[in-house]
């Protein structure tokens, strides 16, 4: 997606009808809305999804869609601590048929290229991972591609785990569960010494992991071009 696109995108809002929401874990909630037949996206990319039902200050968040292009919902995913702010209480009490607004979906963290790509998660920043993944199993498009998912759970709670094994089952798709960074610097270097300069690196997850395995591999030479980063705040 162009720059320009991806401003035309942010501008263009849309209404969606929720439907319904569940615990994934303990602290972790998805969140389904409807699917218009109009309504796309590439897998990887994200939504500007506003409250409307109640006031909240700050009113619109980013959001990873959790979904696939190729699936019939729009889902996210996001953890909700016993103290939530203001904009996920609302969250917590939408009831079906209530409508948001999302505008775009927006962003570049797709996958694009022919590369052996290394895709780290870091605790939620699995969501656009599951998007990427699905989407690549729906069109049975990932025999050509070696993709290697790095997920790092200090809690081992492995979101979407039952569905990633599934996908994984494919030759050219491997998923490695993690827990410790020292064990995902390990991965990370071997990935690095088979593919040297032509692997892609996509990081998603909350800043302070994402920057610090940025940091990383710029230490290990790997080009800042051969980055991508999907950094997840919380809110």
């Amino acid at each position: 997606m162009t720059f320009f696109q991806d401003v035309f995108s942010v501008f263009k809002k849309r209404e969606l009808v929720f439907q319904q929401s569940y615990k994934e874990s303990d602290d972790i909630y998805s969140f389904l809305f409807e699917k218009e037949h109009n309504v796309t996206w590439k897998a990887g990319q994200y939504g500007l999804f506003s409250i409307t039902h109640k006031k909240v200050k700050n009113p619109t968040k980013p959001f990873s869609i959790a979904s696939a292009p190729t699936e019939n919902v729009i889902k996210i995913t996001t953890r909700i601590s016993n103290n939530p702010s203001d904009f996920k209480k609302a969250m917590l009490e939408l009831k079906p048929g209530v409508k948001v607004k999302m505008s775009g979906p927006v962003g570049a963290f797709t996958l694009q290229e022919q590369k052996p790509s290394l895709l780290i998660a870091g605790g939620i920043g699995i969501t656009p991972f599951r998007s990427i993944l699905t989407q690549l199993e729906a069109e049975k498009n990932g025999d050509d591609k070696h993709i290697h998912l790095l997920y790092l759970d200090s809690k081992k709670s492995y979101l979407f785990k039952d569905e990633l094994d599934a996908i994984a089952n494919r030759a050219s798709i491997h998923v490695t569960y993690l827990d410790s960074q020292d064990s995902l610097h390990q991965e990370i270097d071997q990935f690095a010494a088979s593919h040297q300069n032509n692997g892609v690196y996509f990081i998603a997850g909350p800043k302070s992991m994402v920057e610090s395995i940025s940091t990383y591999l710029k230490n290990k030479h790997i080009s800042k071009r051969n980055i991508k980063k999907d950094t997840f705040f919380g809110y």
